[in-house]
């Protein structure tokens, strides 16, 4: 198959992250990937460094040329603008369009959800079982929606003691110290106001606590968290973007997901995957992600006290919060991104059958 994804973010978050794990794992598969992104954004950098061709966004007229002369087999769009584009650049072109649903938001419009994920795309992906719900109340046919779980590669071994020392020294953090992170794009729905807020509650009741929330975005400089951030300087820091994600899990002994809406919650499954475990909100898809009282803590979504007394109660049982660990590590083995790959790949084929396209199904079942 000739596949496009198209994705719009200029910052490289989950969305991103995932498209680039998709198109790599489909690329080795046997298909001819394509990505249309910013041009020199991060997810062009990144994927140019995977080996994967990028092609920049440009003007509905350019890109609808492109589409006829390349004769992709599908477009896969993997956030609401890229969707939009999808649509109109290719409208009466014979190519199956696919929209990822990422997101597990309640839509303000219900009929205008419907109408765009029925009518501007042949097939849906749902992030989880979360996201098909709310894409069910708003109408779109079952049909129509695959649940398609986002994979990681999990980390072949975990860090030394000397590793993990080292890591926390980046931090300017000790051995003895109990080191609390969250990793996420700073926006009102992860909840790093809560984290702040918790901070301030458990801070006597855990004079060795510390907490790291990395990440930039639009929230981070706003006037309430400045000042969380500045009452909680004691015991957390802000340290922004975190180039290697795995350094940072490895200065870690917990990892929080305060979360007001999260449609999966990637970020906790490679948290797990670090022998980590993981206190979230019952929010989402994120309880499909965390066991409770096995991988880690679910708790009441945007309450500050829940979460301070979960991370107390995480840090008074070492042995406990070891095993919790060991858990999340082998949960997060089920969620491979092979088999995302594989799962993405039949919803393809299976929607390209159904437009007519058989001869393309037959000519790549017999190529694999």
């Amino acid at each position: 198959m000739k596949i496009l994804h198209i994705d719009t973010g200029k910052e490289f978050r989950g969305g991103q992250d995932l498209a680039l794990s998709l198109a790599r794992g489909l690329q080795t598969r046997g298909n001819r990937q394509s990505i249309l992104c910013p041009r020199d954004g991060p997810l062009a950098r990144h994927a140019a460094s995977a080996g994967l061709e990028t092609l920049p966004l440009s003007n509905l007229p350019t890109l609808r040329r492109l589409l006829r002369e390349r004769q992709f087999d599908v477009i896969h769009a993997h956030d609401a603008k890229a969707q939009t584009i999808s649509f109109r650049a290719s409208l009466g072109l014979p190519v199956v369009r696919v929209a990822s649903r990422l997101v597990a938001f309640t839509p303000r419009h219900p009929l205008i959800h419907r109408w765009k994920y029925t009518r501007t795309c042949h097939g849906v992906i749902a992030l989880s079982q979360s996201v098909r719900q709310v894409l069910i109340a708003a109408g779109v046919p079952e049909s129509h929606i695959a649940v398609i779980l986002p994979g990681i590669d999990l980390p072949s071994e975990l860090p030394s003691p000397a590793a993990r020392a080292v890591a926390r020294a980046r931090f300017g953090y000790r051995g003895d110290e109990f080191v609390i992170g969250h990793l996420a794009a700073f926006t009102p729905e992860k909840g790093q106001d809560i984290a702040l807020e918790a901070a301030l509650l458990f801070a006597s009741r855990l004079p060795n606590a510390r907490l790291i929330l990395a990440g930039d975005g639009p929230e981070r400089s706003t006037a309430r968290m400045t000042e969380l951030a500045r009452r909680a300087s004691a015991i957390a820091q802000l340290p922004g973007f975190i180039e290697s994600p795995d350094d940072f899990y490895a200065a870690l002994d917990l990892f929080l997901m305060p979360s007001r809406s999260e449609a999966w919650g990637l970020t906790a499954l490679r948290a797990m995957a670090h022998a980590l475990p993981v206190i979230a909100s019952n929010v989402g898809g994120l309880p499909e992600v965390v066991e409770h009282l096995a991988t880690g803590w679910i708790i009441t979504p945007e309450s500050p006290a829940a979460l301070a007394d979960a991370i107390v109660e995480a840090a008074s049982d070492p042995a406990r919060l070891a095993q919790f660990g060991s858990n999340g590590r082998r949960r997060a083995a089920q969620f491979s991104i092979v088999r995302t790959v594989e799962q993405t790949e039949r919803f393809y084929l299976r929607l390209l059958a159904a437009a007519g396209k058989e001869t393309m199904k037959n000519s790549h079942a017999n190529s694999i």
